[in-house]
């Protein structure tokens, strides 16, 4: 509880925090959803990834991104697909959700009071993906002799010579 008694939700400010990211560290609402077990560790250590890659305003719009994914889906879909997202290196707010919605897919669900499943196997690389189907690039490489020849006649042609 807040020193005032009341109860602050997170949620009721996500719009708000996205104007405005970097009210959301210090916020009283945080902290009230990190002791009630709303913001998990998955959550921190998904956020200090992202703002490592993009920023601490760019990152922090990611998590409320994320966070605003609870108000349709499941709080151990959104966990289970952080946790996943996260290993996979994903750091967008669009990669959580598809991964959460992986989770929502499957039979086997995850609970809040479990670990995430290891979804390492549902997470596929696309660069890998492409080079596991492509064949071997057998071309020469490129060069740029045609153009170093075009550098030459527009010289000549600057000194008052023809090509």
């Amino acid at each position: 509880m807040a020193k005032s008694g009341s109860r602050l939700d997170l949620d009721h400010y996500l719009e708000g925090l996205l104007r405005k990211p970097g009210a959301l560290p210090g916020s009283t609402a945080l902290e009230q959803a990190r002791a009630a077990g709303k913001f998990t560790p998955v959550h921190d250590a998904w956020w200090a990834a992202v703002r490592k890659a993009h920023g601490d305003a760019a990152g922090t719009r990611a998590l409320i991104e994320v966070l605003l994914l609870h108000r349709h889906m499941p709080h151990e879909h959104v966990v289970a697909g952080l946790a996943a997202a996260l290993r996979a290196g994903a750091l967008t707010a669009d990669a959580v959700a598809l991964q959460a919605r992986k989770f929502a897919e499957t039979d086997d669900h995850p609970t809040a009071t479990d670990q995430p499943a290891r979804p390492t196997d549902n997470v596929v690389s696309l660069t890998q993906r492409r080079l596991a189907q492509l064949p071997a690039d057998t071309r020469p490489l490129p060069t740029v002799t045609a153009y170093d020849q075009l550098l030459r006649i527009r010289r000549r042609t600057a000194e008052g010579t023809r090509p």
